[in-house]
């Protein structure tokens, strides 16, 4: 069973409706006794480090959620601010992350970047895979996805980078470790690549 943590940032209904669309089970959890039929999770979020953080903890899920993911191996897909949550830390904030990914969440330094570059990095861009990934299954030669962040997961080791995007220079935009996976863009909003990315979760 495909279940959507539910902890108060994300659209929760966008993946229902997606996974609806599949024909693919899905459920939403709101506490810890609803994630008893998972099979698969995703993590959500959308704004500030920080504040997903707290509210992750304020949920009364993050305990169980990390013995299903860190003990049991249960596969986990965090999306936008939900991947950066798999980092260790982030500039945006002053909280530690999940530390599921080694890696840390970094402002674009727009600074360095070619002019009329702004931040946030708002709309469709192009995704390469940079790894063999079930993800990106049936993808590997041509997708586009919707993006709306300022803040990029730089990973630690090159091997945890799934895909790669540029703007203003390339940056991870999808991350994978074991049965950890993130990614910075929203595939609920990203119409047939978005639907055909969440599909394929439902299948590593």
């Amino acid at each position: 069973m495909i279940t959507i943590i539910d902890y108060g940032l994300g659209n929760v209904l966008a993946f229902v409706n997606v996974y609806k669309r599949l024909n693919i089970p899905v459920a939403v959890a709101k506490c810890s006794d609803d994630l008893g039929q998972a099979s698969k999770l995703i993590l959500p979020g959308v704004g500030s480090f920080d504040h997903a953080i707290q509210q992750f903890d304020m949920s009364g899920m993050r305990e169980s959620v990390e013995q299903l993911v860190k003990g049991a191996g249960m596969p986990v897909l965090g999306i936008c601010v939900g991947m950066q949550m798999l980092a260790a830390c982030s500039d945006e904030g002053v909280l530690p992350g999940l530390g599921w990914i080694d890696g840390k969440v970094k402002k674009f330094d727009v600074a360095s970047m070619p002019i009329g570059t702004y931040l946030p990095h708002m709309g469709w861009n192009d995704v390469k895979p940079s790894a063999d990934s079930g993800l990106f299954k049936e993808m590997e030669m041509e997708c586009r996805f919707y993006f709306l962040h300022s803040y990029y997961f730089e990973c630690h080791q090159q091997e945890d980078v799934l895909a790669v995007t540029d703007y203003g220079g390339p940056f991870s935009c999808a991350v994978h470790r074991d049965n950890v996976y993130g990614v910075q863009f929203h595939p609920e909003k990203s119409h047939h690549f978005g639907s055909q990315l969440l599909k394929n979760f439902a299948e590593v």
